[in-house]
Order: C-alpha cells, then sequence, then structure tokens
C-alpha cells in the first residue's frame, strides 16, 4: 500500500513508519516539526529514519518539498502544515495515497490551557482539510488519532468505547472528540472507512520530552525534584510504543465496513477503538520502575490535581481484541527499562 502518515517527525507517527517500510510498503511522512518541544528529538527521529543526515541538518528542512530518504526509497517526507488546504489537496492528488494514517495534532492537555488557537489550527481545520483531501481523492481508508482524553468526567472505569463523551475537560480532549464526529460525518456521507484511535499513555523510545516519563528520568538524572500530581493518587494506563504501533497497523489493515463484525448498523464503515494496556499503573508505581532502572531515588513534590486532568484512565480494549485479535502486553518495567536506555543513549548522559 501506499500510506500517508502524517506526524512522522513525532513519536507515533516515526516508529509506525519504520514498522510499515519493514514491511513493504510506501510510505509518505508529514510533520511542521514545530516548536512545541525540543525540535532535536523530532529531527533525530528523521535522522533515524534517512531523511537527515544530522541533527544540524534539520534546520534546513525546506517548507512543501518531498525529500527522498536516503536509507529506503520508499520513504519520502513532506514539511508541511494541515491547516495548509491547498498544499495539502495538491499533496494528494500527485501521490494518489491508498490509505491515510493522521498521526499529526497539537497534543497536550496543559498546554491548551494557554494555547487554544493552536489546537484550533492543527486539530480542527487541519483535521477538515484531511478529511477533504480524503474526499476529493478517492481516499476509503483513513485512521486518525483520538485521545483517551475525551472520556473527561467520565468516572466509569474501564473506559469503554460505548461510554458517554459529552464531557470533556480540556480543549485538547474536546479537539479530539471534535474528530471523532467530523469522521463520522464523512463516513456517513461520503464512504469513507474512518477509524478513531484512543490512545492511553503512550510511552517508549523516541518519547515526546512533555510527557511524565522523559520529565522524571530528565529530573533524576539531574538530581532534581519531580513533581507529582494529585499527591500521586493517580492511575494511568500507561501503554508500550511498540503495543501502539501494532494496533496502529492492524486498524490500517482492517477498515471498518459493512462486512465488519459488530459495528454501527447506521454507519457500518466508522469505528472507534481504545488502545491501551487494559492494565492501569499507580502512578508512584511508575515512578518506582523508573528508580529500579536507574538505581536511585527520585525526590518528589507532591502537587494537587491540575486543571484538565483526570484521576485515572484505563481502557477496555474488548473490541481491539474481538474484531483484530490484538491485546497490547509489554510489561512495565521492560517498556520504562528500553526508555531509559535510549535517553541514555540520545542525551549521552551517565547515571551517576
Amino acid at each position: 500500500m501506499k500510506i500517508l502518515v502524517t506526524g512522522t517527525a513525532g513519536f507515533i507517527g516515526s516508529h509506525l513508519a519504520i514498522k510499515l517500510l519493514e514491511r513493504g510498503d510506501e510510505v509518505v511522512g508529514l510533520d511542521n516539526i514545530n516548536d512545541y518541544y525540543d525540535q532535536n528529538v523530532k529531527y533525530g527521529r528523521l535522522q533515524r529514519n534517512g531523511i537527515i543526515d544530522s541533527l544540524e541538518d534539520g534546520k534546513d528542512i525546506p517548507y512543501g518539498k518531498l525529500i527522498t530518504s536516503n536509507t529506503n526509497s520508499n520513504y519520502k517526507f513532506i514539511k508541511l502544515n494541515l491547516e495548509d488546504k491547498e498544499a495539502m489537496m495538491q499533496l494528494f492528488q500527485k501521490e494518489k495515497f491508498d490509505a491515510v494514517c493522521n498521526l499529526a495534532a497539537q497534543a497536550g492537555v496543559r498546554y491548551s490551557l494557554t494555547n487554544p488557537d493552536a489546537y484550533m489550527d492543527s486539530n480542527i481545520i487541519g483535521f477538515m482539510n484531511i478529511l477533504e483531501s480524503c474526499r476529493h481523492n478517492n481516499v476509503k481508508n483513513l485512521s486518525y488519532a483520538s485521545s483517551s482524553s475525551v472520556y473527561g468526567l467520565n468516572e466509569e472505569l474501564p473506559f469503554s468505547t460505548t461510554h458517554n463523551v459529552d464531557h470533556p475537560i480540556s480543549l485538547y480532549a474536546a479537539s479530539k472528540k471534535s474528530n471523532e464526529l467530523m469522521a463520522h460525518t464523512y463516513s456517513h456521507l461520503f464512504n469513507i472507512a474512518t477509524t478513531g484511535l484512543r490512545f492511553f499513555t503512550v510511552y517508549g523510545p523516541w518519547g515526546r520530552p512533555d510527557m511524565a516519563l522523559f520529565l522524571f528520568t530528565k529530573a533524576a538524572l539531574e538530581g532534581n525534584k519531580i513533581d507529582v500530581f494529585n499527591n500521586g493518587e493517580m492511575l494511568r494506563d500507561f501503554t508500550y510504543i511498540d503495543d501502539i504501533v501494532e494496533g496502529v497497523i492492524r486498524v490500517i489493515d482492517n477498515p471498518p465496513s459493512k462486512l465488519t463484525p459488530s459495528h454501527d448498523s447506521l454507519t457500518p464503515n466508522y469505528k472507534i477503538y481504545n488502545i491501551g494496556n487494559n492494565n492501569p499503573v499507580k502512578l508512584m508505581d511508575f515512578i518506582e520502575a523508573i528508580e529500579n532502572k536507574l538505581g536511585k531515588k527520585i525526590e518528589k513534590n507532591m502537587m494537587p490535581i491540575q486543571a484538565g486532568d483526570v484521576p485515572a484512565t484505563y481502557a477496555d480494549v474488548s473490541d481491539l481484541v474481538e474484531d483484530l485479535g490484538y491485546k497490547p502486553a509489554t510489561p512495565i518495567q521492560e517498556g520504562i527499562d528500553k526508555f531509559v536506555d535510549w535517553y541514555l543513549e540520545f542525551f549521552k548522559v551517565s547515571v551517576k
């Protein structure tokens, strides 16, 4: 297949591109490489995939020009904003994709409190351009990133895709719920198979610097305290990156249709899945796993829960198991060990 993967300078997108290329797919990656977090991490992901030769080269990537990987001729990358409607349409018209996986978005719950415009531009206008580009270029297979944050004030655990998600508590969550509604409309009106993926706290090598594992590891190595919100009384369904990518690939390969069991009878080509570990971990146990790997204690600054945060996430993945025969299963200590090994190598630091 020829697949457009947006967000390939990002965490999940960079891993997904590698796995698709390994099995022989042709991939076009797209990202605007914004400065929401350390761009060197983004440049490192692009370097890993052969788009640039060094981190320094990342600063010179031209806007709107397809670049072929120097390690795999089946991989091309373009620096582009999703909200650039004309350029997006031209890309679709030229490349004629078989499938699209939209992982590009403005992420972060707390960031949405202070920078709401970024979420409207990327997550609403940008996603609209994805839908319109699919519609007008005969792309019938679209998967896209939603988020466990859509469950908002829901307190019924585990979170199920049958639960009400009308009470988001951050603009980020609201934008992801909007994506699901927009996708439903295009599935119904234009016969585009769409699958939304509600990711649950993804972690692992090449992870996002704004996420807890990255922040905690960095602080521990520098001898600094970490902020532990809700006084540590948090549960998160931490899901290892390899498990996430395997689930995404199965979704790409199996778009919903009238032939797919257990789907909405009114719009059978529309589906939402939870992708989580189905095994929530206490935040303090998560921190302890980092301490185990580093062989040192981390000083903690206990804090109240932050606006936009929820105390617990827990994914019901029964639909994923039933429809696609897949359930994430990487143990938390194993996943954290692999992340810390990557962190030490990438940043060239050692445990003191």
